[in-house]
């Protein structure tokens, strides 16, 4: 199959957070199987001066209307691997910019612009270079006006962009939602200004947009594509998710086991293997030592935390079980930064107990594989998850996860107590009480080294490969088309 990915981040050349890991393994993942993948990205500064771009091929200037103007930019092109083709979308007055949304305190005032630009740009160079795409699957909001704009310049131009158009829904969450006013950049026909278009609540939405007028629509698990027809998660767009119940599907996203995969990782000062965990208890004793705590014996678990540090991720939750982690022998390692008044929060918690609970208050790779080999309990009390990723990282590394009851947590981590032939961590409702009830099974857990092991070792037997999540996208494609 042809496929073309549009997405506004793309491992390893610009990554903001689960969206660029998705999307760069699954395209990598399909080019291995024989697709002939092409990926659209913006041309931000950080992708133009990447190594594998220093000798892009520039394939032609853009002209592209942006309501009653024309805006000029142009594609370049890299092929990092056989099958795969990287476009990247260029205009530096919108992407030669530090960061892709903003500025760290506030989005950038004119991202609607530069995503309708972005998008626009993409059916202008699908269409002027021939393409022919058997599938266009679009990703998030930034990526979202894609299949109108492919329907749009197809009975325009009379002529076919794409036979089957798929948007995934990362996180419903952020949905792109802008003034109306700015609905003239798009040259869409006036009757799309609409509630059956992109009108949300008096503005437009780009979000809706893609949910209401790609042939298919996905989350990133099963749960998720349920939870978000509800008024709890559906963020407002609930309604119109709905209108898609038939169309929708959760699949869940994969991991990269060339990165994540304890055998070869060598972030690790050891590695380890399921028939030999020699190595975990090395990078126990190294992750307690790099943070100054106390060492820990066997019997004294060591919790460990990776996260943006928000409410969404449940950092509250944690909070408001400090006595656990202050009155009991265990350690607790948080990695993370975010939200400023929690990020102090968790300062004050770990001054108040220097040798048992430590922060890093940063972004640090090497740092999060030695949290996910050293930690005996990974923690995540998400009030919402679409996907996760931490969770299977968790598993594969023989750390037990500790998740709460939603979206793709409840779809890759099966509870112990609920099915302890197949168990292989520990779930909860995602409140302060339900976090406190799983802290206290998951020290109980510990103490039975029988019972602990099997459950380390079913969850390091599970396959959360790319190779396997992939095959999921191919046959929706082929379904599709």
């Amino acid at each position: 199959m042809k496929i073309v990915h549009v997405a506004s981040e793309l491992f390893p050349y610009v990554k903001t957070g689960g969206l660029a890991d998705a999307v760069g393994s699954l395209c990598a993942t399909l080019a291995g199987h024989g697709h002939d993948v092409s990926v659209f990205i913006p041309g931000y500064r950080a992708v133009v001066d990447h190594r594998d771009a220093a000798n892009a091929e520039k394939v032609m200037p853009l002209k592209i209307e942006m309501g009653d103007t024309f805006m000029s930019g142009d594609v370049r092109m890299f092929s990092p691997r056989t099958n795969l083709k990287i476009y990247l979308i260029c205009r530096e007055e919108f992407f030669d910019r530090k960061s892709p949304y903003g500025n760290g305190e506030r989005d950038y005032e004119d991202n609607h612009h530069r995503y309708i630009f972005f998008c626009k740009a993409v059916a202008e160079t699908l269409r002027l270079t021939n393409m022919r795409a058997d599938i266009v699957h679009a990703h998030d909001w930034q990526a979202a006006l894609m299949p109108l704009f492919l329907r749009y310049a197809e009975r325009r131009h009379g002529v076919t962009l794409t036979l089957k158009t798929i948007f995934t829904i990362h996180n419903i969450a952020f949905q792109g939602v802008f003034p109306m006013r700015s609905f003239y950049r798009t040259n869409l026909p006036e009757e799309l200004m609409g509630i059956d278009g992109v009108e949300f609540y008096g503005q437009m939405s780009f979000m809706k947009a893609g949910i209401l007028f790609s042939d298919r629509v996905t989350t990133v698990s099963p749960r998720y594509s349920r939870e978000i027809q509800t008024p709890e998660f559906g963020c407002g767009l609930d309604g119109v998710v709905g209108t898609r119940a038939e169309d929708i599907v959760g699949l869940i996203n994969g991991i990269d086991t060339a990165v994540w995969n304890p055998v070869s990782d060598e972030h690790l000062p050891a590695r380890y293997s399921a028939g030999n965990l020699a190595g975990k208890a090395v990078c126990r004793a190294e992750l307690l030592k790099k943070m100054k705590l106390e060492p820990a014996a066997a019997n004294v678990p060591v919790f460990g935390m990776v996260c943006r540090l928000a409410e969404q991720k449940g950092v509250q939750l944690v909070l408001a079980n400090r006595e656990f982690f202050l009155k009991r022998d265990c350690r607790l390692v948080i990695l993370g930064a975010g939200d400023r008044k929690l990020e102090q929060a968790v300062r004050e918690l770990a001054a108040g107990a220097p040798g048992k609970i430590a922060l890093a208050q940063k972004l640090d790779e090497a740092l999060s594989h030695l949290v996910e080999a050293g930690s005996d309990f990974f923690v995540m009390p998400s009030l919402f998850e679409p996907c996760g990723l931490n969770q299977m990282y968790s598993q594969a590394y023989g750390t037990v996860p500790l998740v709460s009851s939603v979206g793709g947590l409840v779809d890759t981590v099966t509870d112990f107590n609920a099915s302890p032939d197949e168990g292989t961590g520990i779930s909860f409702d995602p409140t302060a009480e339900g976090l406190g009830w799983g802290l206290k099974r998951a020290a109980a857990l510990f103490q039975d080294k029988v019972t602990y092991s099997a459950v380390q070792a079913r969850g390091m037997a599970r396959d959360f490969s790319w190779q396997k999540a992939a095959l999921a996208y191919e046959q929706l494609y082929e379904s599709a088309l």
